[in-house]
């Protein structure tokens, strides 16, 4: 099992190291890496992690479509900013939709981390979701989820996936800087 996670991992960062650099390869190859990751959290008893794959392959696609082909012109996502509301939104969202999983993990699963994990696939999921849309604050969330994924992998002994997220945290810290750029150029 070791193997998968190792190669999954892999796939994870090369897809992140393309979305920070604002290339559309990120989204097949995080299809790769959310196919084997769905597997692999089934197997480690996170469920919640398990079923947000199901979501990033579908937010996968749809960011895959945005980059290419949303915005007004059809033309492809250019980085904005997240407006005001919709950011609230999301945060209430993710703070009710992280106790609802968790006490639902908690109450009707054998999760090894209910609250934990409901709170990283929930987070992450709106992250995703921003990243689809390419606002800026994505990498925000990333860089949350990452300091909060590594020692919840590390404490697991799930070695490889730590060391992913801790490669994703060093890249969504360059996402960050990347996009900020590309938002100050078409200022």
């Amino acid at each position: 099992m070791r193997t998968w996670e190792a190669i999954a991992a892999t796939f994870g960062i090369v897809a992140v190291y393309f979305n920070a650099r604002q290339n559309v390869l990120g989204w097949p190859i995080g299809l790769v890496n959310v196919g084997l990751y769905t597997w692999l959290f089934y197997l480690g008893k996170l469920y919640a992690l398990m079923g947000l794959q199901v979501f990033f392959a579908i937010i996968s696609l749809y960011g895959w479509y945005q980059w290419l082909r949303g915005g007004q012109q059809h033309s492809g996502r250019r980085v904005t900013r997240t407006p005001r509301p919709l950011g609230l939104a999301l945060l209430a969202g993710a703070l009710a939709g992280s106790a609802a999983l968790g006490w639902y993990l908690d109450r009707y699963t054998a999760d090894a981390h209910p609250y934990l994990d409901a709170t990283v696939s929930v987070v992450s999921l709106a992250g995703q979701w921003m990243m689809a849309r390419k606002y800026l604050e994505t990498w925000l969330i990333w860089i949350a989820v990452n300091l909060v994924s590594v020692p919840l992998f590390l404490v697991r002994g799930e070695y490889p996936t730590a060391v992913q997220y801790s490669v994703f945290l060093a890249l969504a810290v360059n996402g960050l800087v990347q996009w900020r750029r590309a938002l100050t150029a078409s200022s």
